[in-house]
């Protein structure tokens, strides 16, 4: 079987949900291995996870060198690390920093690209086929790459991470990192602060708000923390302030494919509508029964946000408890 690179994402050693559901996607397609970017302290937790889901081989790169820099010394290592092996699909996660790293490595190894996959499976004699949510959700295609090596980025809760052991042979590689991938240096970062709730675009439940709540985001706070959900917002309750942007779903924030969406008081315009619909099941609460977004829903709720999210809040907590 031919070998499947999967790209880690993980935060200082811990490794992202994203992670799993690539590695299990890559056993459609050949024989997983993954590639660790980051400290030869923290490789034996991440090796260990990812055996878990199926890994083959993890190619461990001390990251110490990598950094401190832009994503060009990590598309310079991918490069090489492809060019050293048989591959069939080199998978990525659909980060800011995956997409842009998988674009510069399509380049360089001469091969075609696939970004923000909802969907990949094995085609006629194993080339992957992906599914795609394209031009602003009106349409769904399949495609595939038909020169070089498939490089594909996969949108989180695209597959449902399925444990099986690997063998996770462990194997460092050391790229040669150029002096042109180093010409633009990170001089300060900082983390973002902590909310208790997953992250967006990887959490299987998804509250959103609007700004028809003139600001108070006490009821779907509550909901969303009953639910173990996410918090979402369209882009009229982030152009208010109300909403920091890194909360936005919509064609200029966030595309998310939860499990389960909950719209509160959205109407359903079009560039909201291109961050959620390929979600799997989509609940509205709307006070307008003729608002867009019924359209779309599997089910629907017409009422005052303000009203039934504490009430299905209690009901929640209750049931729970």
């Amino acid at each position: 079987m031919s070998e499947v690179l999967v790209v880690i994402d993980h935060v200082d050693g811990e490794v992202k949900k994203p992670t799993y559901e690539l590695l299990t996607i890559a056993r459609r397609l050949g024989e997983p291995s993954a590639v660790f970017f980051g400290a030869p302290d923290k490789a034996d937790g991440v090796v260990e996870k990812a055996k878990a889901y199926g890994a083959e081989k993890v190619y461990v790169i001390d990251d110490a060198e990598l950094k401190g820099y832009l994503v060009a010394p990590k598309a310079e290592a991918m490069a090489q690390l492809a060019q050293q092996s048989s591959l069939s699909a080199i998978l990525f996660p659909s980060t800011f920093e995956g997409k842009e790293v998988a674009a510069r490595l399509a380049i360089k190894i001469e091969s075609g690209l696939i970004t923000d996959a909802v969907d990949v499976q094995a085609g006629d004699g194993g080339a992957p086929v992906t599914t795609q949510s394209v031009f602003a959700g009106s349409y769904t295609v399949t495609a595939t790459v038909t020169r070089g090596t498939p490089i594909i980025t996969v949108k989180p809760n695209s597959a449902a991470p399925e444990e099986t052991a690997g063998a996770g042979t462990v194997e460092a590689f050391t790229p040669t990192i150029s002096d042109a991938a180093r010409t633009t240096q990170i001089i300060a970062s900082q983390p973002r602060a902590a909310t208790g709730r997953p992250e967006l675009t990887e959490a299987d439940i998804v509250v959103s708000c609007v700004r028809g709540t003139g600001g108070n985001f006490d009821p779907i706070e509550k909901f969303a923390d009953s639910l173990g959900a996410a918090v979402g917002a369209s882009r009229a309750a982030v152009d208010s302030g109300w909403m920091p942007h890194s909360y936005q779903v919509g064609q200029t924030g966030k595309t998310v494919s939860p499990q389960l969406y909950v719209a509160n008081g959205i109407s359903g315009a079009i560039q909201h509508r291109a961050g959620m619909q390929t979600s799997k099941t989509i609940v509205a609460v709307n006070k307008d029964n003729e608002a867009p977004i019924f359209e779309l829903v599997d089910f629907g709720v017409v009422g005052d946000l303000h009203s039934v999210l504490p009430a299905a809040t209690e009901e929640i907590t209750k049931r729970k408890g």
